[in-house]
């Protein structure tokens, strides 16, 4: 398919979201119709397909400029006069998400956005079914020889130096829209699905992290029950392997994009298997305004990778509700730590974002976590002190970290002030600080390690039985808390940077 210099100019965000989905498809279709020539064992010959692009380039006059200044907004305009684009992908999935950036854009900057095809090719692999090219039915000697005929992914189109502050630009050349070029999202959505065993399609704008997998399973028997319950506002409930189980008396909307052969209040979809490395379970609400659950083990590597992933959706916010040690002797076994800072000692992210970074809390998910654990705790006021404590968290990448000196873990503690130690939940907060997704993190006491009280298995027993429901009930509080807010405000200027990107 041979590229042209031609962008159109749309004046509304419809048309430019109409346009952006027809050479979207058009392009996938030629894609994958070459594909199956050449798996049928055509000599197809080079065959090439494009990702769609948007820009904007906003004239140098005083009303566009003054967008910039617009103390109300965190996104939605540009930095200056120039040319900004960014490539997109999967229109259908973001169709709401590109819609309001759109908007945004041309109603900040009064000028039409243009859209048309880059100049970044679409890897065959990113094209092809939901299997991917793995179960496809042609020998090993063919597959080898793709190369010479389909674009690969590209390394230099998915870093994240966006992201990260790090990328210098050319005189002359354009700057991004987005922080993640189209072949870096759609590189993560192949990922999700692999560890996750979910499609990205089932993720939800709030996502909760654990560590345990007995927050799984009660969260699992309330996603369930609620699919019971005629009138719950969610709709679905979805485990890996895609099954999903809508709600009782619920007809799904035709075109939704959800598993396709479901039913109400049944179970249906692909049977798991083995799980996957990092499970998920979505409790779906219109709009994918519900809540995924993903368990996401036992590190920061872990937290890092899903988190790396997830951060393409956009979510409003993500929470980390997990077990830790509590380093305060005024502390019990199942009392919950609202972490306020985080002492980095995870590791993962040194390169990505320097240690000297501060990470801070941000006040509208503080403010729901406390109020969550106030309402299902049934504590309020002085009280609340009795079974929560606000204050520094570190994470460490070192499991068995009561096996060092301990002198040496022991001075890095006093000197931050900790009062709990993981090993996820200073990942987790980085990346969302990094990627500019709204974080927070609520932890429950599982050990005491500085005073005796190990994490042994009949004192985890009685811990687990007796702190677990709650603790995922919080978190579930404080997501609907969150959920009742305006999108703008929970994405707000905290998490920009000077000069950031326009998308959200």
């Amino acid at each position: 398919m041979t590229q042209t210099p031609h962008f159109s100019l749309h004046h509304d965000a419809a048309s430019a979201l109409a346009a952006v989905q027809t050479i979207y498809n058009q392009q996938i279709a030629h894609l994958r119709e070459g594909l199956a020539r050449f798996i049928a064992g055509e000599d197809t010959g080079r065959i090439q397909a494009f990702y769609p692009c948007v820009r904007i380039e906003p004239a140098p006059t005083a009303g566009s400029a003054l967008a910039s200044f617009d103390t109300q907004s965190a996104y939605g305009f540009v930095a200056g006069p120039g040319r900004y684009e960014s490539t997109l992908t999967r229109p259908d999935l973001f169709a709401h998400y590109y819609r309001e950036q759109f908007e945004l854009l041309i109603r900040h900057h009064g000028v039409p956005l243009e859209v048309g095809l880059s100049q970044e090719p679409i890897p065959v692999h990113f094209a092809a079914s939901e299997q991917g090219l793995a179960e496809a039915d042609f020998d090993f000697a063919r597959k080898q020889l793709m190369h010479m005929y389909f674009d690969a992914p590209d390394l230099a189109a998915v870093d994240d130096t966006v992201a990260n502050g790090t990328r210098f630009y050319a005189p002359g050349e354009a700057m991004p829209l987005s922080l993640f070029s189209a072949q870096r999202v759609d590189l993560s959505l192949q990922r999700l699905r692999h560890y996750s065993g979910t499609s990205a399609e089932c993720f939800q704008n709030f996502v909760l992290f654990t560590n345990y997998q007995f927050y799984v399973e009660e969260f699992v028997r309330m996603g369930l029950a609620q699919m019971q319950d005629p009138a719950s506002p969610y709709i679905a409930f979805i485990e890996p392997g895609n099954r999903v189980t809508w709600r009782e008396g619920y007809t799904p909307p035709a075109g939704h994009l959800y598993p396709a052969n479901s039913r109400s209040g049944r179970h249906s979809g692909g049977a798991t298997g083995r799980l996957p490395q990092m499970p998920a379970y979505h409790l779906v609400r219109e709009g994918n305004q519900g809540i995924s659950l993903i368990n996401i083990g036992v590190g920061p590597a872990n937290a890092k990778n899903i988190t790396d992933h997830i951060a393409v959706l956009r979510p409003h916010a993500w929470i980390m509700v997990g077990h830790c040690a509590g380093l305060q002797n005024s502390q019990k076994l199942g009392d919950y730590v609202l972490a306020h800072g985080y002492i980095r000692d995870d590791h993962v992210l040194d390169d990505d974002l320097p240690v000297w970074v501060p990470i801070p809390a941000l006040a509208e998910v503080q403010l729901a976590l406390e109020q969550a654990v106030a309402e299902v705790a049934g504590v309020q006021g002085v009280a609340l002190k009795s079974v929560m404590r606000t204050g520094s968290v570190a994470s460490t990448d070192n499991r068995n970290w009561e096996l060092l000196d301990h002198r040496i873990p022991l001075q890095r503690f006093r000197q931050g002030r900790a009062i709990a130690l993981d090993m996820e939940s200073a990942t987790i907060a980085t990346n969302g600080y990094r990627f500019r997704v709204p974080y927070g993190t609520l932890l429950c006491v599982s050990d005491k390690p500085l005073h005796g009280e190990l994490k042994l298995p009949g004192m985890a027993d009685q811990f687990y039985r007796g702190r677990v429901l709650q603790h995922l009930q919080i978190g579930i509080k404080a997501i609907e808390i969150l959920q009742v807010q305006e999108a703008v405000r929970l994405h707000s200027r905290k998490l920009r940077s000077h000069a950031d990107v326009a998308f959200r």
